[in-house]
């Protein structure tokens, strides 16, 4: 479907063609109609679907329509990478457009704040936050949502991961109840049925994108390591490497600062983005790692899924995701709009019942390399001893037909 059939207003073309936008995804055509008739509604989508965009046109046509200068539309996010990224595409889409905007999420920077709350005194029109941050200023008494017309959960399952609910319940106590909600979620358990029926009128509309594969673009492989060999592993499979893009996800913090340093100490060029970090020092890990000044980028889960950096050559997998649809999200920062790349995960001794939840999400059996020479054998890969158990495919692990037996980008050139 063409966007030009959805009967947007003319700026909101303009603007489309300026970006050479011309065919709508699955989520944004089975969406924007919906909610161009006002509608609430539940989607499921995962991240890289053009989720963003569904919502983001349709409210900017009708803020056009409108051409208020009220904060009229809300955007509720759970990482503030998440909350800039967002706020980025809206100067993007409304380039063409009468529409103001502002990210509000947390930092220790006064000045961050004062822009925050001057944009939400004048009534920036699209105001997208983090919870936490966006009840500090509510708390203040100067946030107005009287013209509220739409509320947009964006990521709402990892809003609740991270302890979001009793914070999102008293921002809607200060939102009008006639309004259009919005909730995107890339899973749908219990607790998102839950809140939705909280927020979304009876009638609301619900579409699920089904949860797409890995790209084909991406060559998926898995190491059979114990923890003590998975950062010499890591050192021998990039040293020499032509890899100008590197990104390593690990689940704590603490293992991001050890395996940054660990690789500072064998001579790459690595930083790390995580949770201690203030929010000028990410934003500048983030852009070095865009402009491509660092190669390596070690960063926990919280950026799974915000992060938006084309040409990543590398994902890897310290840690085995504890949640089956995290590992699309980690894998898919690769081989985005059609191109090629790595992932790899390391699995050891105790998250091998994990990776097979994996490969039974994605229906792919991810083929089991060999460690390089010089190492000692890890453990042997056998989920049936897992507590689940009973997990055998036909053709058992021996490696996915067709798959390449080693992991070797090209060297770096001597000259």
């Amino acid at each position: 479907m063409k966007f030009t059939e959805f009967g947007f207003n003319a700026e909101i073309l303009e603007g489309l063609e300026a970006m050479r936008f011309e065919d709508a995804t699955p989520v944004q055509e089975q969406t924007i109609p919906i909610i161009l008739q006002s509608r609430d509604l539940i989607a499921c989508a995962q991240t890289g679907t053009g989720k963003t965009a569904a919502y983001l046109l349709p409210v900017f046509n009708q803020l056009v329509a409108g051409n208020t200068d009220v904060t009229t539309t809300l955007i509720l996010v759970p990482t503030r990478e998440l909350a800039i990224q967002i706020d980025q595409q809206m100067q993007g889409f409304s380039y063409f457009l009468p529409v103001t905007s502002i990210a509000v999420y947390g930092g220790n920077d006064a000045g961050l704040w004062e822009m925050q709350k001057k944009a939400l005194i004048t009534g920036a029109n699209v105001v997208v936050a983090t919870p936490g941050r966006l009840l500090q200023h509510l708390s203040m008494g100067y946030v107005k949502f009287s013209s509220l017309s739409y509320l947009i959960l964006d990521e709402a399952d990892r809003m609740l991961d991270m302890g979001f609910h009793d914070d999102i319940m008293q921002i809607v106590k200060a939102m009008p109840s006639q309004r259009q909600t919005l909730l995107f979620s890339a899973t749908m358990p219990p607790k998102i049925r839950d809140l939705s029926r909280k927020l979304l009128k009876p009638d609301a509309e619900e579409i699920s994108i089904a949860m797409s594969k890995p790209a084909e673009g991406i060559l998926q492989a898995a190491y059979l390591v114990y923890d003590t060999q998975k950062i010499p592993l890591i050192s021998s499979l990039l040293k020499g490497k032509d890899l100008n893009s590197v990104l390593i996800f690990s689940s704590t913090k603490l293992k991001v600062k050890e395996i940054h340093k660990a690789l500072r100490r064998e001579g790459f060029q690595a930083e790390a983005i995580h949770s201690d970090l203030d929010q000028s020092e990410r934003e500048s890990v983030m852009l070095n790692f865009r402009n491509r000044k660092t190669e390596i980028l070690v960063a926990t889960d919280i950026i799974a899924r915000g992060i938006d950096v084309d040409g990543i050559d590398l994902v890897v997998n310290y840690d085995v995701p504890g949640d089956a649809e995290d590992y699309v999200h980690r894998v898919g920062r690769t081989a985005r709009a059609k191109s090629t790349g790595v992932a790899l995960t390391l699995i050891n001794e105790n998250d091998m019942e994990k990776f097979a939840t994996i490969e039974r999400l994605i229906d792919t059996t991810v083929y089991k390399s060999p460690l390089p020479d010089g190492f000692e054998p890890g453990p042997e890969y056998d989920p049936s001893k897992s507590k689940r158990g009973n997990f055998h495919r036909k053709g058992g692990y021996k490696g996915a037909k067709g798959g390449r037996k080693n992991f070797s980008p090209k060297k770096k050139s001597s000259n």
